[in-house]
């Protein structure tokens, strides 16, 4: 000793920390969406587009609005608000009417993030949460499509994109069957294949040409983005996993007993939101477990709970109540495989 007094500090773990804090990763994420994004715009054109636009320009908004009412400052800064504009937009039809898109944007930032109270304390992923109430909200337009690469989608927009609020939306299926294409059922292969029996090959649901959600039908690139946020560990790679693993082998085993009825699991793997949802939405580090074990039961109750929605609930889709049921289970999952204390007898309560 020298005589000199010196200050030790006790703090709590973690003791090591990386030298990365929530704006660069949320930036990172928002990287990795854009992609997606762009894929979208050139599936659907300029009404992807304006809605990709609407949906994050209204959760900006709806960020600055409520940060300034509470007195918390700037907080756009972080990236969170654009991610749940870009993550809502691409869970939504690319005809969905664009007052309607800004709406789910508003829902998603107060209902989702501000009433739990701000960035970390949400409890359900925002973007499902604002895609939950205009589902409710809006049942016909959300259920309303619009067909793959249909020709000028890059010199005109879907006639349903600037339907005004109480108004009557222009005859969509007319428009698509005199100016785009003939034969459109309007239909997802989820619904086809639940209503008509018909399973669309892999190939159309891997290229993109199959009718779904504006970032729904690019399962290869949504697997490559999600690959670049695990490899820079931005994203917890076993819940896409666990995701993934338990709905393909429950589809599995609906296959192998009546392979008639149930389709094969890469049918169940590739259509839908599953792929989108497993990577981005079910990764939410505020939104999923902390615990080891945990984030293997969270991701393969979603994957189970997505399938059985879609082979025998009423809807065709499963993944964002999936995703929101996982969401309210996390801390009852983290509860109960908290890690042994070391020299306790039990579990640390």
């Amino acid at each position: 000793m020298t005589g000199k007094s010196r200050r030790i500090e006790l703090r709590a773990a973690p003791h090591v920390k990386r030298g990365v804090n929530v704006e660069t990763i949320m930036l990172h994420v928002v990287l990795a969406l854009l992609p997606i994004a762009g894929f979208s715009v050139i599936q659907y054109g300029l009404s992807a587009l304006a809605l990709i636009m609407a949906t994050t320009v209204s959760c900006l908004l709806s960020e600055r609005l409520f940060s300034r009412l509470s007195g918390q400052g700037n907080t756009l800064a972080d990236w969170s608000a654009t991610i749940t504009g870009l993550l809502l937009a691409l869970t939504l039809p690319p005809s969905f009417p664009l007052w309607m898109a800004a709406v789910a944007g508003f829902a998603a930032i107060a209902l989702g993030k501000v009433l739990f109270g701000g960035l970390g304390y949400n409890v359900f992923n925002p973007a499902l949460v604002g895609r939950a109430f205009v589902q409710a909200a809006f049942p016909v337009a959300i259920t309303t499509w619009a067909p793959a690469f249909f020709p000028g989608r890059f010199t005109g927009f879907i006639p349903t994109t600037f339907t005004m609020p109480l108004m009557t939306p222009p005859g969509l299926a007319e428009w698509l069957h005199q100016h785009v294409v003939d034969g459109f059922t309007g239909a997802t292969p989820l619904a086809r294949w639940k209503f008509e029996n018909h399973v669309a090959s892999a190939g159309d649901l891997l290229s993109g040409v199959a009718t779904a959600s504006a970032g729904e039908t690019s399962a290869l690139l949504i697997l490559a983005c999600g690959l670049y946020l695990a490899a820079r560990k931005f994203m917890d790679w076993r819940i896409p996993v666990a995701v993934i693993g338990s709905a393909a082998l429950v589809a599995l085993a609906f296959h192998l007993v009546d392979p008639g009825r149930y389709p094969a699991p890469v049918f169940v793997l590739l259509s839908g939101g599953l792929m989108l949802g497993a990577v981005f939405m079910a990764t939410d580090m505020a939104t999923s477990p902390v615990t080891a074990t945990g984030v293997w039961i969270y991701g393969a109750v979603i994957g189970v709970v997505t399938v059985m929605i879609r082979y025998f609930g009423g809807l065709t889709e499963g993944v964002m109540y999936a995703i929101l049921i996982g969401n309210a289970l996390v801390p009852l999952i983290d509860q109960y495989t908290q890690p042994r204390v070391f020299g306790a007898r039990g579990r640390k309560a």
